[in-house]
């Protein structure tokens, strides 16, 4: 199965803003490339998260989220890979969904070295703080393994990439900084900042 609000070949990128009606060639990509494991990830999105999708929300951009789970090689384990497969679920249900489940996931991202993801248990309980989520076919799709298929091919999209470290993002082919030189957030502002240098 395909989630909705995807696009690429075998719906291999999650699209957050975009408006299937509006007039091509509308607003610009901002892609993301992020594994679920990844503490950096969380680090970034539990700060900017919401200064992405108001800025979506405001036209600025379209995001396009691009993921990895080269995490469970790494550490062992299933959790960036299970974890994708729910977000999936959750994507398939509606964009506002997908961001406000990518966002708890990375709130209660688990350990690194703690493979907690991996149990659906967590996610179907994680899901619950999601207005709207815990449909029977979000359930359905995490306990039988509905988007499994497709987040391997997401994660074979994410080796297939240029991309080797997460977080990255870029805006009109120039990356944008989520993380300063400390492996700490950049405020809100210095990220609008930059995409506005990169948009002039």
């Amino acid at each position: 199965m395909i989630p909705a609000n995807t696009t690429g070949e075998g719906g291999t990128t999650v699209v957050y803003g975009a408006d299937p009606e509006a007039p091509e060639p509308g607003p610009p990509v901002l892609d993301l490339y992020l594994d679920l494991r990844c503490p950096y990830c969380a680090r970034a999105e539990n700060a900017l998260g919401g200064t992405l999708q108001q800025l979506a929300d405001d036209g600025e951009f379209v995001l396009h989220f691009h993921f990895g789970t080269f995490l469970d090689d790494k550490l062992g384990g299933q959790g960036s890979h299970h974890a994708l497969a729910a977000l999936g679920a959750a994507a398939d249900v509606g964009q506002a969904q997908f961001m406000a489940y990518l966002r708890t996931l990375y709130r209660n991202q688990p350990h690194e070295g703690h493979d907690g993801f991996a149990e659906d248990r967590m996610l179907l309980g994680l899901a619950n703080d999601v207005p709207g989520l815990r449909r029977h076919t979000f359930d359905e799709a995490v306990l039988e393994r509905g988007y499994h298929t497709w987040a391997k091919r997401v994660g074979r999209a994410f080796d297939a990439s240029d991309i080797s470290v997460t977080p990255t993002v870029v805006f009109r082919g120039r990356p944008v900084a989520v993380l300063d030189s400390g492996g700490q957030a950049v405020r809100p502002e210095q990220f609008t900042a930059q995409i506005h240098d990169a948009t002039e």
